[in-house]
């Protein structure tokens, strides 16, 4: 049966809160004006769509699109970041660690777990340790060396950076000498490498918000065709052409949807508090295996995308979901009572 636990509610900012306190909207593509963009594409959107519902609070918002504008205090109470691919490795706990020096609240994890949830490794190991099943791996880190013997087995591998995000550099291989050279690839652009045998079936995405304990938002699936098939970043970069994020959908299984919400509740808790991100499994129906992939804290909030669907299917409007997340973390930093 799917959970039973009682629907998360929708919260607000107070207005008193809202007069007296200031904000910090960053983000590459902040004063971008919509459409997409050439390199980053519908990242673009996703940015300028969030200015816009934090905008429609009502909050004394300030904008910004580069990280100096946390070099030295930039006079606001709390800050809204999604500047978290930096363009240099680790660039995820930058804005945690600049307000943590200038003793300003934020949304999202501290800079220890931030890095923690990025790094795939290590949070397969925090995933293991919560008695959660995950495939082997392996990371090579940039630097140490690159031993056949260490790599696990499989018929097929999959290798991506080990900090990556929406699969950018993501490839299979077939053999060692696939993997190697995919390994020295990733190594060359400065980032270690995580490999793992390629999982058949279906991704599962469970949303959480996270302040006073994980709150599950509603669990989605990703039906695809060809479950064989990697999805790489210009797709879900709206780059190039993919039909297959139709297929997005609620998942309610009976056998299944249980299973995997006690998991994801158990490595929920092992990152708490973290103010919102989303878990991602692979479940393979015919076998019945379910193994967890990765965690993404603070993870694209773009209401085309996991969580913001998640919430959408709880009840919440876009800007529904930005403010509670925004609530929860005055909350946790006593900001508001």
């Amino acid at each position: 049966m799917p959970s039973t636990s009682p629907p998360i509610q929708p919260l607000t900012i107070p207005d008193e809160a809202k007069e007296r306190l200031k904000f910090l909207y960053l983000a590459k593509h902040a004063h971008w004006g919509g459409g997409m963009h050439p390199e980053d594409g519908n990242h673009a959107i996703y940015h300028h769509e969030v200015r816009m519902s934090l905008e429609s609070l009502g909050i004394d918002l300030m904008v910004a699109d580069t990280y100096d504008v946390l070099f030295t205090h930039p006079g606001v109470d709390f800050v809204f970041p999604l500047l978290n691919r930096g363009g240099f490795v680790n660039s995820e706990m930058m804005i945690p660690l600049l307000c943590n020096m200038h003793r300003i609240a934020y949304v999202g994890a501290m800079p220890f777990i931030r890095g923690l949830g990025d790094d795939k490794s290590a949070s397969k190991l925090v995933a293991a340790h919560a008695g959660v099943p995950t495939a082997p791996w392996f990371c090579y880190r940039r630097g140490a060396p690159v031993d056949e013997a260490d790599c696990p087995k499989a018929e097929r591998w999959v290798i991506k950076p080990n900090a990556s995000s929406a699969s950018w550099a993501i490839s299979d291989a077939f053999d060692w000498a696939g993997v190697a050279n995919a390994v020295a690839g990733i190594h060359g652009q400065g980032h270690d490498a995580i490999v793992e045998p390629y999982l058949d079936g279906y991704d599962v995405q469970a949303a959480f918000i996270s302040s006073d304990g994980p709150k599950a938002l509603p669990m989605l699936i990703y039906e695809r065709e060809d479950t064989q098939k990697l999805w790489t970043y210009y797709e879900k970069r709206d780059l190039v052409p993919n039909t297959e994020k139709a297929t997005l959908k609620r998942f309610d299984d009976p056998e299944f949807a249980p299973k995997v919400q006690e998991m994801a509740k158990r490595i929920a808790r092992e990152f708490e508090p973290f103010d919102y991100g989303r878990i991602e499994f692979r479940l393979d129906k015919k076998t019945g295996d379910i193994n967890f992939i990765e965690i993404n804290l603070n993870c694209n909030l773009w209401s085309e995308k996991v969580v913001a669907k998640s919430a959408a299917a709880a009840g919440f409007s876009h800007a529904q979901l930005l403010e509670t997340i925004i609530a929860e973390g005055l909350k946790r930093n006593g900001l508001i009572s």
